[in-house]
């Protein structure tokens, strides 16, 4: 190992420390002592339930641990958008899990929870995964019931999706281990069975304050919608339990009697190790991304010994094509390349951005991967396409379009990491979230905008001193610089992975090292949905 390399893998290893950091705070939920009264009550936490019903030997990816992060300061803060949810295993079968988190305002939804919670149903629906819903929820959050009630992407959706699910054949099951009030009671009763647990566990369209000013009868939470009502009168639940470990081991019961279901039967052979030791990924890239790097280094961190076969090797050389396994999956990877090359003419290309003949390459690739049944992975350190007249006289326009119609109509699974840059129409290209990936991480280097920090400034810039000028204010060099350095604060700060996390516009951010465990998962994952439609490109410029 040279300094160098030493000197990358201190940064990288910064950089994920600070993003454990805020997992900590964020694994907290709503505080010790929001948790402790969880304990008074006999209830476990969110976290916990999950810990306890989930298989010890096999992995829980977490989704959207991020969601809301610095979102609503006013409102003391939305904890992973207080619910947690993820992929893991139950009884051996791989399944969704969404649990509601009563630790931060007593679960109630915020319109990031609403977003987490189609997210995961999304998931659920394009996997054909089982989903566990763990409920624990007081419903709304009131002072923003206008940004998460009537609209098509609101809290209403989540019950459209349990019915079309049903219809699909998915399983759900939910275990109401505290409050399901109002329209949220429909999703235990949409499922496929309920469980409840005694004392905690209730169900009703109106609690018993609601009921009293609406109709004046006089009647408590238990009597109006716990366990006992619910089984024995009404017949809505399923199941009832003293304790919630009691009902949690039920639903591994019922997840273990799960018939099988047909795969989508990607090639999957038995896996070896990469060629690269796993921790080597830490030292690639510079502080800052700031200088190139070989993408064929990263990837042999990621797929298996020897065994990437690169595609058109010698064209297109700014976009990394081939196939490759990872953990004995057959996958196609698609990759920015941020070396500096030459192409087939000698000219010298600069590294992370697309020219016409990548875009061409990549493309064509993308379209055998489909006619193969290959998923594909996207590695993105992009900073856009070539611009300038040159590119526009050759038509970069045209064949970028060819490479987002090959992406947008690709019907195998697609994941995509974000490595680096993800800038502009790079981001669309390399299959960024408005493309339908599966599943979409970031590293914690992972810069997501419409271009550079620096170059997005100096056109706001520009547009800002034409401004000032036009109302006669005198411009001086210190003023210009002092605009300079807020645009890009505020720029840089809209660029982050922490930000993209909270907004979901990614799944997670991940350790580096788990790269290649988060893209097996994911591929496990799809496997469970055999029905891809056909595979048709439309109109193509050519």
């Amino acid at each position: 190992m040279n300094i160098e390399f030493n000197k990358n893998e201190d940064s990288m290893r910064l950089a994920w420390s600070k993003v454990k950091q805020h997992l900590e705070r964020i694994y907290e939920g709503g505080g010790k002592k929001s948790a402790a009264k969880q304990k008074e009550r006999n209830k476990l936490t969110a976290r916990e339930r999950i810990a306890y019903l989930c298989d010890n030997d096999k992995p829980f990816v977490e989704i959207g641990a991020f969601a809301g992060f610095d979102m609503y300061p006013d409102d003391g803060g939305c904890p992973a958008g207080g619910t947690v949810s993820g992929i893991g295993y139950v009884s051996g079968s791989q399944c969704v899990i969404v649990a509601n988190d009563q630790t931060v305002k007593a679960g109630a939804w915020f319109p990031i929870t609403g977003k987490k919670n189609l997210r995961m149903q999304e998931i659920a629906m394009e996997n054909n995964l089982p989903v566990i819903y763990l409920v624990d929820s007081a419903g709304v959050y009131l002072p923003m019931q206008d940004e998460i009630f009537p609209d098509k992407e609101h809290f209403g959706r989540i019950f459209r999706n349990n019915a079309k699910m049903s219809a699909m054949g998915i399983t759900q099951i939910a275990a109401v281990m505290g409050a399901c009030v109002a329209g949220g009671a429909y999703l235990p009763i949409m499922s496929d069975e309920t469980l409840m647990v005694e004392g905690n566990g209730s169900i009703y369209l109106a609690g018993p304050y609601l009921v009293k000013a609406a109709i004046g009868e006089d009647i408590d939470s238990e009597t109006l919608g716990g366990a006992d009502t619910h089984n024995s009168i009404s017949g809505i639940a399923d199941y009832k339990f003293k304790t919630e470990e009691a009902c949690l081991d039920q639903v591994k019961k019922i997840m273990n009697k799960l018939g099988p279901h047909k795969k989508a039967g990607f090639n999957r052979i038995a896996p070896t190790s990469p060629l690269k030791n796993n921790d080597e990924v830490y030292g690639i890239m510079s502080a800052g991304n700031s200088k190139p790097y070989d993408m064929v280094d990263l990837i042999n961190c990621i797929i298996d010994k020897n065994s990437f076969d690169q595609f058109k090797e010698d064209y297109g050389k700014t976009i990394l094509c081939g196939y490759a396994r990872i953990d004995g999956w057959a996958v196609g990877i698609v990759a920015n390349q941020r070396l500096i090359v030459k192409n087939k003419k000698g000219e010298m290309q600069l590294g992370g951005v697309i020219y016409n003949d990548s875009a061409d390459k990549a493309a064509r690739f993308i379209m055998n991967c489909n006619q193969k049944k290959i998923p594909l992975v996207f590695l993105q350190d992009v900073t856009g396409f070539m611009v300038g007249s040159r590119s526009e006289h050759s038509g970069i326009i045209k064949d970028g379009a060819k490479l987002v119609n090959a992406v947008a109509n690709s019907v195998v699974p697609k994941i995509t990491i974000i490595v680096g840059n993800s800038y502009g129409a790079g981001n669309y290209a390399m299959c960024g979230k408005a493309y339908d990936p599966r599943f979409i991480y970031a590293w914690p280097t992972a810069k997501i905008a419409v271009m550079g920090g620096e170059q997005a400034a100096k056109t706001m810039l520009q547009i800002q001193v034409a401004a000032l000028k036009n109302k006669g204010e005198i411009i001086t060099p210190e003023l210009e610089q002092d605009l300079l350095s807020k645009i890009i604060a505020r720029y840089d700060s809209q660029s982050t992975p922490f930000y993209a996390g909270a907004r979901l516009w990614i799944d997670a951010i991940i350790d580096p090292a788990e790269t290649r465990k988060m893209i097996s998962e994911g591929i496990a994952a799809a496997d469970h949905n055999p029905h891809m439609t056909e595979f048709k490109t439309g109109v193509l410029q050519v």
